[in-house]
């Protein structure tokens, strides 16, 4: 199956990952229809920064996931769903559980049955890597134990096993799709990426972090959209759960002194308490494994470490970016 001519619904497609996952989808000659939070300013959020010509090609639906009668409209159709929309911010889950609970479960659930009503071909549902928790073994394959260090992690696991569930009781052809650390432009404040980078750019000297000893497995935009689009094309990826991951790791402290020898070399580091997750929540390493994706698409991870921040600095570089961003208040 090629997605040529495909009609595709992407929730969260207002996103980060969303955002780059369309352009992807367009590229491969998808018809994209980009289900985007409603809001009283009609805002797009980053498809708003496309080309006049780009947004032509996209049919904008915008709605509430946690609302089943949207979600049902928006499916309408639709061949092919890609279910990015989430919260996402480990911090902001420690101070609003609620709304974790009814975006990510709910919301998940909203389109579980609206992708069942309405018969389509495939359904990816997108995880995350903190739902592994600090890794047991490495490197993490997808039958590491689910560990739900916050809020946000232990929704994500029930909104995996509840697709799961759909898949074995009605047959659904769900993949869940567990990407590990994405980053690029158009991240959100709240990653550690763009707090490094756009303090820096900024003018500050003395960067405010938490702790610097975690490691992440560091994935760039465009490999993550280019993993998206690979699964939906496996047949045998149906009922399964699968790694979008590079197989290697970088603690934050060291990949905040790579951007750091970047941007302004004489910049140093303040550890910041209130940046700091509780210590039983903080998942100390991620590296995934990435062999099962390997073994049933042709996809590769191709964007090495340092041209991927490279790609993300200059993209913050453009005042218009780096405006959009408070890079003196900790984002939560």
């Amino acid at each position: 199956m090629r997605l040529r001519g495909k009609k595709v619904l992407v929730t969260g497609a207002d996103g980060f990952i969303g955002s780059h996952l369309v352009q992807q989808l367009l590229i491969e000659g998808a018809e994209v229809r980009a289900f985007c939070f409603y809001n009283s300013f009609n805002s797009w959020g980053w498809l708003d920064t496309f080309s006049a010509e780009t947004l032509q090609k996209i049919e904008i639906f915008t709605g509430d996931i946690r609302d089943p009668n949207g979600v049902r409209s928006a499916m309408k159709d639709v061949e092919i769903v890609y279910h990015l929309a989430a919260l996402i911010a480990i911090p902001f889950s420690y101070h609003s559980p609620d709304a974790y609970v009814d975006t990510n479960i709910k919301g998940t659930l909203n389109v579980l049955q609206a992708a069942r009503d309405s018969g389509v071909e495939r359904i990816l549902v997108t995880s995350t890597s903190e739902v592994y928790g600090t890794a047991i073994q490495i490197p993490i394959d997808e039958k590491h134990p689910r560990q739900g260090q916050s809020p946000y992690s232990a929704t994500k696991i029930s909104a995996d096993f509840l697709s799961d569930s759909f898949f074995r009781s009605f047959d659904l052809p769900v993949t869940i799709v567990r990407p590990f650390n994405t980053y690029g432009p158009r991240q959100s404040a709240r990653a550690i990426i763009p707090t490094i980078i756009t303090q820096l750019l900024s003018g500050l000297d003395t960067l405010q972090l938490g702790d610097l000893t975690p490691t992440r497995d560091l994935v760039f935009v465009d490999d993550t959209a280019k993993g998206f689009v690979e699964v939906s094309l496996c047949n045998s990826l149906i009922g399964e759960e699968v790694n979008i991951a590079t197989g290697s790791e970088i603690s934050i402290g060291d990949l905040a002194q790579k951007l750091i020898d970047e941007i302004n070399p004489a910049a140093r580091i303040n550890l910041d308490n209130q940046r700091t997750r509780p210590h039983k929540s903080e998942v100390f390493r991620l590296l995934g494994d990435n062999k099962k994706l390997f073994k049933h698409t042709n996809w590769i991870p191709e964007t090495d470490i340092s041209i991927g921040l490279n790609k993300t600095i200059e993209w913050f570089r453009i005042n218009e970016n780096l405006s959009r961003y408070k890079a003196t208040i900790y984002n939560i």
